[in-house]
């Protein structure tokens, strides 16, 4: 598919509050939905070492917290309010778990 008609698929794909957005944002909040999915399934695939597991935390802390940037920049209404509280939740707790388990 030409690149141009990609990009218009996607933003049809994306919630109302994100398409009444400028194009930087649809074009973020199409990169943060798919870091986010991209991070839940690394958490899924983490070896069994400390490192390691500290090393997919950490990774899932940014990530949630570049996320919640774009999310509060570029949604409005419920969608923001409960996307936000869903990356900040999951930041919060991937945070205390390195803080608590990794040096």
């Amino acid at each position: 598919m030409p690149r141009p008609l990609l990009l218009a698929a996607l933003l049809l794909m994306l919630p109302p509050a994100a398409r009444a957005t400028d194009g930087t944002c649809a074009r973020d909040l199409l990169v943060a939905q798919s870091s986010q999915k991209m991070a839940i399934e690394r958490l899924e695939s983490l070896g069994d070492s400390e490192a390691d597991r500290c090393r997919g935390w950490r990774q899932h802390v940014d990530t949630m917290r570049r996320a919640a940037v774009v999310y509060g920049r570029c949604l409005t209404g419920a969608e923001r309010s409960e996307r936000l509280a869903q990356v900040q939740g999951s930041e919060r707790e991937f945070a205390a778990l390195v803080r608590s388990r990794c040096r």
